[in-house]
């Protein structure tokens, strides 16, 4: 129950650091992108910085719940940091909620036990050994450099997915790692801790990841690149609990549901994502976008305030 309840604080920190950090993001300058200059940009930018500092306090809730649970248990976790969005931004903002915003949390919530119940993720306090994970990382840098590579021949709604998965897998990853590191903390205390090459290339991958994401965020909306995020880094770090960790979940006909249940999350990410709350759009601001996509000019209305 610790597990649960401090995933539940870390994607409830996440939701709050994505918006603010998309509101700073919209501010930078296109030609930034996958230069240390967006961050540059970004750190002088209050609404960011405090994104940012919703983060630190997600990524402290996050080891607290892999000191409690297993990556597999744990990680699923992250997909409701979108209807956790949606609910924070009504409370604060007084806005309602829109028929597809409520679908969006049914469908992300209902996703989610399923897969859990499907799954049945149960915890573990062994890892694998150095070449196991030698091999993952291997791969994981191949798929996330094959991500970015796609990403930058192509622009707008295309790049932030593909930046987005890339990050999502890297955040998986880097969850991964610092289950490594905790296990060691476990073993030696804080001496091994320090010795752990874990905890090292955890901030490695952490930083890589971290930098994806923002510019995800800055190549399109989170229409595009945070279904990717949140549906990516819970898979991946299920894979990651099974491969690294000997995390045992159910297999054979269990599978199905488990699909169906990543099917609705996947949809209910989607709609989640499409609403004002989540995009800071407003309806006049959205339906100019679409209009400027179109290839038409649309000038304000004097006194308008969309």
């Amino acid at each position: 129950m610790l597990a649960v309840l401090f995933a539940l604080l870390a994607s409830t920190a996440n939701a709050i650091g994505s918006v603010l950090q998309r509101r700073g993001a919209l501010q930078a300058p296109p030609e930034l992108s996958m230069r240390i200059g967006l961050i540059v940009d970004l750190v002088r930018r209050p609404v960011w910085l405090f994104g940012f500092s919703a983060l630190i306090v997600a990524f402290i809730c996050q080891a607290v719940a892999l000191s409690f649970g297993g990556l597999a248990l744990v990680q699923p976790f992250v997909v409701t940091e979108l209807p956790l969005t949606l609910v924070v931004a009504g409370i604060v903002f007084r806005t309602r909620l829109d028929r597809d915003a409520w679908l969006g949390v049914f469908c992300v919530s209902a996703g989610l036990v399923v897969v859990l119940l499907s799954l049945a993720p149960g915890e573990s306090d062994t890892q694998r050994d150095v070449w196991a994970w030698l091999w993952t990382c291997v791969a994981s840098v191949g798929v996330g450099v094959g991500l970015v590579a796609a990403g930058l021949s192509t622009r707008g709604g295309a790049r932030a997915a593909l930046f987005g998965a890339a990050s999502g897998l890297g955040f998986g990853f880097t969850a991964a790692l610092m289950k490594g590191a905790l296990l060691a903390l476990g073993d030696g205390g804080f001496a091994a801790l320090f010795g752990s090459w874990q905890l090292y290339l955890m901030m490695i991958f952490g930083v890589l990841a971290f930098f994806m994401y923002q510019n995800a965020q800055q190549a399109g909306s989170l229409v595009a690149s945070q279904p990717a995020v949140t549906t990516l880094d819970p898979l991946s770090s299920v894979l990651y609990g099974v491969l690294l960790f000997e995390e045992q979940v159910r297999g054979g006909w269990w599978l199905a549901p488990t699909f169906l249940g990543a099917l609705l999350i996947a949809g209910g990410s989607v709609l989640l994502s499409r609403t004002p709350q989540v995009t800071g759009e407003t309806p006049v601001e959205r339906a100019r976008a679409e209009h400027e996509a179109a290839g038409i000019s649309v000038r304000p209305r004097p006194g308008a305030n969309g």
